[in-house]
């Protein structure tokens, strides 16, 4: 098998109606993690590297880590660049061989985030690269992109059509009310589906992505903080929101938040109960395990994407 574009794996979702996973990597134990999940549920999978992985793991380790899993699984994957925030940076993924990219133009004045998807588009194309770009702004933190609430807009569906026709991106992740990092949401979860809806119906047969789309799952929150975690009123997307998304032209879901909630917990409680143990390879193999289990979850009973393959 091989690294592969997104754009079969979203023709599938489409018209399948679910939604194809899309994980954030860091390092060996968790695209382990996730790589195994996979190829036991025959699921496609796209793994994506955001600037804080690259700056911590270094942009050869990951890549030779996702071309190993390729070997290992005999599967598949989408190597994607998530929240690229600059044409140099997409420059640079693109010609070491990541599959997808996305630039994230979503800060700057509309006129500016489509001429710079556009630079990107017409290097990405001519190498047989696909583009995601972002139209709308998410609240949140994660790595390098922090989002005050009160600065966060939903995407407008007419200028959505307009964007796309004029950037020529491959995909476009919208704003319709999820968030980056842990805390969600304040009070009652919602997504806006009827926006959902209507930019689903504007553009027919055209991949949406749903960033910040972690459950945070209550399970891992608790276990966190019953041993020595601090993290109290984490609340992320309910699981049947996720699916109704699927359903609506949502081909791409992102997960990061519940990969580290998943690992931290696990190592926590390892750790608390085995104190005199000091092998890494013990409590990060606990931790690789539980981020397999989550994410095969993750897979069947949430996205649906298993046996897609």
């Amino acid at each position: 098998m091989a690294l592969v574009t997104t754009k079969e794996m979203f023709r599938k979702a489409y018209e399948g109606g679910y939604a194809v996973g899309a994980f954030n990597v860091n390092n060996m134990e968790i695209v382990q993690g996730i790589v195994d999940a996979a190829k036991e549920v025959r699921s496609p999978l796209i793994l994506q590297v955001s600037a804080g992985a690259r700056k911590y793991a270094k942009p050869a380790y990951l890549k030779k880590l996702v071309e190993a899993a390729i070997i290992d699984s005999d599967l598949d994957i989408a190597l994607h660049l998530d929240h690229g925030d600059s044409f140099e940076i997409c420059k640079q993924c693109i010609d070491d061989g990541f599959t997808s990219v996305m630039i994230d133009g979503s800060h700057l004045p509309y006129e500016e985030n489509i001429a710079l998807v556009k630079q990107v588009v017409e290097y990405a194309h001519a190498r047989g690269v696909v583009v995601e770009a972002e139209l709308g702004k998410l609240a949140g933190v994660e790595d390098e992109v922090n989002v005050k609430a009160e600065d966060a807009t939903y995407t407008d569906p007419k200028q959505a059509v307009d964007f796309v026709k004029r950037s020529g991106c491959d995909s476009l992740a919208i704003a319709i009310g999820t968030s980056h990092g842990a805390y969600k949401f304040k009070g009652e979860p919602k997504l806006d589906f009827e926006r959902l809806e209507t930019i689903t119906k504007l553009l027919p047969d055209y991949p949406l992505v749903l960033h910040g789309a972690s459950t945070v799952i209550p399970e891992f929150v608790e276990m966190c903080n019953a041993y020595g975690g601090d993290i109290p009123g984490a609340q992320g997307v309910p699981e049947e929101m996720l699916r109704r998304a699927g359903s609506l032209g949502v081909c791409k879901i992102n997960i990061d938040t519940d990969l580290r909630l998943a690992m931290t917990a696990a190592i926590r409680k390892y750790l608390h109960d085995f104190p005199a143990e000091f092998d890494p390879r013990k409590y990060l193999g606990v931790g690789r395990d539980a981020i397999r289990s989550m994410v095969r979850h993750k897979l069947v009973d949430v996205l649906g994407s298993d046996g897609k393959m």
